[in-house]
């Protein structure tokens, strides 16, 4: 092992030193800059609506702003900003589901097809849905933050407040759930 004074510098995150030189808006600027788009595709998968998703990825930069002060630098920022847009997502869902509306997640229309792959796109979103809903929340958070928002197993650890193999854990039984639900069709 090297001594400290030949070890190259670790290269230093710009959001992490904007923080520790306690300029907050910059630093929020910055990750609005950085995340923002992975932010809003997480809200818009876990509230299915675009104004809800957006007012929500605005109310987790204002958070991010506020908590600014107390950041331990634990982990990554983007493992942070998702914990917190999972944390403002999952308050919104409990509002709604108190007032009695389903969960509903975007499908991928990306692609032009004909009416009857449409109608069949539709009915696979249709079940996907249906079949998130009926995971429980940790389990379907798990799975939003790997394949929609591509987080790595540490940071959804750190988004959840669970460590890395609990988050490895949790997402491979929440896809083996999912499976079961849907069958081998609609996952393949």
């Amino acid at each position: 092992m090297l001594p400290d004074a030949q070890r190259a510098p670790q290269p230093v995150d710009p959001i992490v030193a904007l923080i520790g030189a306690g300029a907050f808006r910059e630093a929020v600027a910055l990750c609005a800059r950085e995340h923002g788009a992975a932010l809003g595709r997480l809200c818009m998968a876990m509230l299915g609506d675009q104004g809800e998703a957006e007012e929500t990825v605005q109310e987790t930069l204002i958070a991010a702003h506020d908590a600014m002060g107390d950041y331990r630098g634990e982990g990554t920022v983007r493992a942070w900003l998702f914990g917190i847009a999972r944390r403002m997502c999952a308050r919104r869902i409990e509002t709604r589901v108190r007032r009695n509306h389903r969960l509903r997640l975007v499908h991928d229309a990306s692609a032009a097809a004909g009416p009857d792959d449409e109608v069949e796109r539709a009915r696979r979103a249709a079940r996907v849905r249906d079949a998130l809903q009926r995971l429980r929340p940790s389990e379907r958070d798990v799975l939003l933050l790997r394949y929609e928002s591509g987080l790595s197993y540490a940071e959804i650890g750190q988004a959840c407040g669970i460590e890395e193999a609990t988050a490895r854990q949790r997402t491979s039984r929440a896809l083996g759930r999912l499976r079961e639900l849907l069958g081998d069709e609609v996952l393949s």
